[in-house]
C-alpha cells in the first residue's frame, strides 16, 4: 500500500457491503481514559427524559478563557499530547464515489475502530486534524483513537450536497472494508449535518455504520423516512441552548421522536453554549463508548 494513498479494491468494499456487520460487534469496546479529568463534563445541571438528555454547564470565562493559553487560538499544554504526530499523515482515499482527501491518525486497515469527523461550511481536513484549537478536543480524539487502535479520518468535504455526501458514503464503505469487522462512527458539526442527514438516506453507508454524532448541526425534520431510521441506527446530540445557527429545541424535537421510535438517542445540552460549543466541548470518550454499547 502506497504512502501517499489508501487503496481500496472493489472486491473488499462489496464485501464490506454484504457482510452487514451488526453493530453489536463493537459491544465489549470500550475506549481506556485520556486525560478524562480534563475533558470529562462538568456539572449537570437537569435531565430529562429518563436521563437521556443533561443540560451541563458551561461557563465561556473557565471553558474557553480558562482552558485556553490564548482564547480560541491555542489550548494550554496540558490538554495535549504532540506525541500522536507520529501516527497521522495526509493522504488522498480511493473510495468507489471518487478519491478524497483526508488527514488520517492511526492505521487504516485492522483498527479496533473508526471515527470520521465531518467539518461546516468553510472548512477542510485542518480543522478535525487541529491539535491546539478548540480546546485540544481533536487532540484528544486523535489521542484516544492511536491508543485504542482505532483510526480517525478528518476529510476535506468538496461540496455539501448529494456529490459532497457520495464521496463521504464512500470514504465509509472504504473504512468499513479495510477494518470489517470495526464500528464506524460518523460525526457531524454544523453545517457538516447536510453530510449526516444525505448519508442516513443511503442504505449501504448506513448499513457500514455503528452510530452518528451531530454536534451543532441542523435538525432534519424528516429522518423518520430514512433508511438510518429504519435501521434504529444510535445517534448522539450535542448542542449549545443559545445557538443563534440552528436552534437546540428543533434538534431536541428530532431527538424525542427518535427516543420515541425506540431508537437509541443520547442528547447534551451546554447552557449557555453557542453554535461552536460542542465541537469544543463534546467528550469525546464517553460519547464513542455509549455508542460501541449499543
Amino acid at each position: 500500500m502506497r504512502q501517499s494513498t489508501v487503496h481500496c479494491l472493489s472486491r473488499l468494499v462489496l464485501a464490506a457491503i454484504f457482510t452487514g456487520l451488526a453493530a453489536g460487534n463493537a459491544a465489549a469496546l470500550t475506549l481506556k481514559p485520556w486525560k478524562d479529568e480534563l475533558f470529562g463534563y462538568g456539572t449537570v445541571i437537569e435531565t430529562a427524559d429518563d436521563g437521556a438528555l443533561r443540560v451541563v454547564d458551561y461557563q465561556e470565562l473557565r471553558d474557553i478563557n480558562g482552558r485556553d493559553q490564548v482564547p480560541e487560538r491555542r489550548v494550554k499544554a496540558a490538554y495535549v499530547s504532540t506525541a500522536v504526530k507520529k501516527a497521522q499523515k495526509n493522504t488522498t482515499v480511493a473510495t468507489p464515489a471518487g478519491p478524497i482527501d483526508v488527514a488520517m491518525t492511526g492505521k487504516a486497515e485492522g483498527a479496533a475502530f473508526t471515527v470520521i469527523f465531518i467539518h461546516g461550511r468553510g472548512g477542510d481536513r485542518r480543522l478535525g486534524n487541529n491539535d491546539w484549537n478548540f480546546g485540544g478536543n481533536f487532540n484528544r480524539l486523535k489521542n484516544l483513537a492511536v491508543q485504542n487502535g482505532g483510526v480517525y479520518y478528518a476529510p476535506s468535504v468538496p461540496s455539501f450536497d448529494d456529490k459532497g455526501a457520495a464521496r463521504i458514503s464512500g470514504l465509509i464503505l472504504t473504512a468499513k472494508a479495510l477494518s470489517p469487522e470495526a464500528p464506524v462512527i460518523l460525526a457531524c458539526a454544523s453545517m457538516g449535518s447536510f453530510i449526516c442527514a444525505r448519508v442516513a438516506r443511503d442504505p449501504a453507508a448506513v448499513k457500514s455504520l455503528a452510530g452518528m454524532v451531530l454536534m451543532g448541526g441542523a435538525a432534519d425534520g424528516d429522518y423518520g423516512g430514512t433508511p438510518a431510521f429504519k435501521a434504529k441506527l444510535p445517534v448522539f446530540f450535542t448542542h449549545g441552548d443559545s445557538d443563534s445557527v440552528y436552534q437546540a429545541n428543533d434538534q431536541i424535537a428530532v431527538f424525542r421522536r427518535l427516543r420515541k421510535a425506540g431508537v437509541p438517542a443520547r442528547f447534551v445540552l451546554f447552557q449557555t453554549g453557542g453554535h461552536g460549543t460542542p465541537v469544543r466541548m463534546t467528550d469525546w470518550r464517553e460519547t464513542l463508548n455509549w455508542l460501541f454499547a449499543q
